[in-house]
């Protein structure tokens, strides 16, 4: 009697462009044939990352003892020797093998294919394109377009363009062709992502800006809500500023890489702006788009980062009128220059971490309080859940149908969502 072959199993660590690559990932795997096998999408941000990869891969190896582990992402393109090295692991794919087909088909079928290094990773920073891979969405809902990959600039606490490799870009051309199937199938909202958004097009002939990709969608595409997942905001061109202000069909909602609200720590991050520059860019975006809603992501506890040093990055989420704070503690990642500048004391790190989180906590819930009898146009996720155009979370009390844009007065609050 045959035993029917168990489908793969994905886990995925890490930021949204991982989920994006791993929802990817299934299709090749399904397309190859694989089978008894589980994948994980690793995340290299911090040692902590690695150290939960690893956690994580012994983990999945005792629930699926007869699987094979296969592991992928940036801390397997970064440190493949220390996943090769782990008994559990029967296989190392980098982060560019592992978006292509016939790495998907020599893993199912060694056979007939060939059998395949146990450890597939090459040079990262002799990658010169990036996919289009096209994905149907999370769910009915929402859909993510990858439109840019790598980074070009070297952030001393970021060891992750050695796992993404150099900042490459997806052709305009076929992006539009993309977002036109995603409406065509349904999807009402769709949301632009990669690894350094507003570096999209400087590879590419003319070297266009990610404004012009935006109006070109806009122009092109009838997606009825786009969304911008996260941007420098010191790199932003005159052309997305005013596709912001004017273009009702791109979300008022932005998230910033601000990191600190100290000039001198900035600078020792290798930060590209300054304190004043990020206060200037929300209050002119602001004045332009007053529903506009900011997040941010905050680093607690960086090298050298005195008491002083860390008020003013709490006094940056007023100074910027942030809603949406994502706090990172300071965790050292070895090969970085960050991880060989004096460090903080753990506890500290910890306690001003908390400090940020209340203070995040705080500002949602007065953002919320604001916004309670306004109505809102909301992109239903599931049967009790949606989203604004600025981002909130909307619980309803009924059942609705998903993926639908709903119009919709809100009655109250829980400090974390809307209710409607």
């Amino acid at each position: 009697m045959n035993v029917p072959q168990k489908p793969p199993v994905f886990a995925t660590l890490g930021c949204r462009l991982n989920a994006y690559e791993t929802e990817a990932m299934k299709e090749l795997a399904a397309a190859a044939g694989l089978s008894e096998a589980v994948i994980v999408n690793t995340c290299a941000v911090t040692g902590e990352a690695v150290r939960k990869a690893k956690q994580e891969i012994r983990r999945l190896s005792r629930e699926h003892p007869d699987a094979a582990i296969i592991v992928t992402g940036c801390a397997a393109q970064i440190e493949p020797e220390t996943f090769a090295a782990m008994p559990e692991v029967a296989r190392v794919v980098g982060n560019h093998e592992k978006m292509q087909a016939e790495t998907w088909r020599g893993i199912a079928a060694p056979d007939l294919i060939g059998e395949t290094e146990r450890v597939q990773v090459d040079d990262i920073m002799s990658v010169r394109e990036t996919a289009g891979h096209l994905i149907d969405g999370f769910g009915r809902h929402r859909a993510y377009v990858q439109v840019q990959n790598g980074c070009d600039h070297r952030c001393t606490f970021c060891i992750i363009p050695f796992g993404r490799g150099n900042s490459r870009s997806v052709p305009a051309g076929v992006v539009v062709e993309q977002i036109n199937r995603l409406v065509d199938r349904g999807f009402n909202e769709v949301v632009l992502t990669g690894v350094d958004l507003t570096s999209w097009g400087a590879d590419l002939p003319g070297e266009p800006r990610l404004g012009d990709l935006v109006r070109r969608i806009l122009k092109l595409t009838s997606v009825a809500r786009l969304r911008i997942s996260s941007i420098d905001s010191i790199e932003a061109d005159p052309a997305l500023i005013e596709a912001i202000a004017t273009e009702a069909r791109l979300m008022p909602h932005l998230h910033l890489s601000l990191q600190a609200g100290d000039d001198l720590i900035l600078k020792r991050m290798k930060r590209r702006h300054l304190r004043d520059d990020a206060i200037r860019f929300c209050r002119e975006v602001k004045a332009s788009r007053p529903e506009m809603v900011f997040g941010a992501d905050i680093i607690a506890g960086f090298p050298t980062e005195t008491e002083t040093m860390f008020q003013r990055s709490l006094d940056l989420v007023a100074d910027c009128g942030l809603t949406f704070l994502h706090v990172f503690p300071f965790s050292p990642r070895k090969g970085t220059p960050a991880a060989r500048m004096p460090q903080v004391r753990g506890p500290e790190i910890k306690e001003r971490a908390a400090r940020l989180r209340t203070l995040g906590d705080r500002v949602l819930g007065e953002h919320l309080a604001g916004q309670v009898g306004r109505v809102h146009r909301v992109l239903t996720e599931g049967a009790r859940v949606g989203r604004t155009e600025g981002f909130a979370e909307v619980a309803f009390g009924a059942d609705q149908p998903e993926g639908a844009i709903l119009e919709v007065r809100v009655t109250g609050q829980d400090g974390a969502r809307l209710l409607a």
